[in-house]
């Protein structure tokens, strides 16, 4: 089917998920790649700053200038850091530039939530509440027509993933669910922080901002929307020693009479004809490497009749599916291309 190629820029394209949106976008069939900005690196070559990209035709890092992106961008994917972003978003969006934000800002539909997680109020509520949540597996029809797009955090997708279908069927209670998650250091963004050198992460794993990370209210926002109520949930965040990926292991007490077959068919129903999510077979459990640097998102189910307890494993990589995979994916529906467009890359293993 032949398409006509979609003008896109990168807005804070040298941070860690920016440049993984520059290198998904670069081999694109239908995208042309028009404005990459950078602060830092404004006026450089893309290649000078990130060799890996060398040969590859892309525009130079420039100064982020709203006035000059309208004219040369039918879509924007927005790396920008929460807060900076937003007047951005705002005025491209009124300009009728669509737009995929990958910050937190247009995430939290509540008003009240929103200051309480990241302590500011929010600067375009009434756009918040537009925003499409861009978890792709569900959220396709909205996402064909929206003009503004939340993309999911990255912990929240490993999670919605794996509770959704079961929480649709009725299979579980939603008051016993932990989810125990484990991030590689990518997540923590392109900064300077002492906690994130390598002599403080390698040989070392820790758990971090239990009970109070941004992340769960995310979660909880969404797990309530399916539910038509509000939740509380625990979830605990760790950081790995690892550069990239996050593997979150999932407990929950299944309602009576669940069985194997009524979780294998909750998750057939949500994803039979999904292209980035992969039931593994009984027996097999996800693993980073097998989702390294892709869009794919695996899953595997064990119910455990001696505690009677349902776990789902999930693996994503936290720059592709759990942030600029799942950009381009729903920049793919938004634009009517085929959602796998430009994606179907395989895992580097070993």
């Amino acid at each position: 089917m032949a398409h006509d190629r979609v003008r896109v820029a990168v807005l804070g394209a040298s941070g860690y998920s920016g440049i993984e949106a520059v290198r998904i976008l670069a081999t694109h069939p239908f995208v042309e790649i028009t404005t990459l900005t950078s602060e830092h690196y404004a006026g450089r070559e893309v290649a000078d700053v990130y060799r890996h990209l060398a040969g590859t035709d892309l525009p130079a890092f420039e100064e982020l200038r709203p006035e000059f992106i309208r004219g040369r961008a039918d879509l924007a994917i927005s790396c920008l850091p929460e807060k900076v972003g937003t007047p951005v978003v705002v005025e491209m969006v009124k300009s009728g530039v669509k737009v995929i934000d990958v910050s937190a800002d247009f995430r939290l539909k509540d008003p009240t939530t929103h200051r309480a997680t990241y302590g500011v109020d929010q600067l375009a509520p009434a756009l918040s509440r537009e925003a499409v949540y861009g978890l792709s597996e569900f959220h396709r029809a909205e996402l064909r027509e929206a003009r503004l797009v939340a993309n999911p955090g990255c912990y929240p997708t490993g999670a919605l993933l794996a509770l959704i279908p079961l929480i649709k069927r009725d299979l579980i209670d939603p008051a016993s669910i932990v989810i125990d998650a484990k991030s590689g250091t990518t997540g923590a963004r392109r900064a300077a922080s002492v906690e994130y050198l390598f002599a403080e992460v390698n040989e070392n794993f820790r758990a971090y901002k239990v009970g109070n990370h941004r992340h769960t209210p995310e979660i909880e926002q969404e797990i309530g929307a399916v539910l038509g109520r509000e939740i509380a949930l625990i979830f605990v965040p760790h950081l790995l020693p690892v550069t990239r990926g996050i593997l979150t292991s999932i407990f929950m007490k299944p309602r009576a009479g669940t069985t194997e077959d009524d979780v294998r068919n909750a998750f057939e129903a949500s994803f039979g004809k999904a292209r980035f999510v992969r039931m593994l077979k009984p027996g097999d459990l996800p693993e980073l490497r097998n989702v390294r640097a892709t869009n794919f998102c695996e899953i595997a189910a064990v119910l455990d009749r001696r505690s009677n307890t349902l776990i789902v494993i999930t693996a994503i990589d936290n720059l592709g599916k759990g942030a600029a995979g799942q950009a381009v994916q729903n920049l793919n529906l938004m634009c009517g291309f085929d959602e796998a467009a430009g994606l179907l890359n395989a895992a580097p293993v070993p």
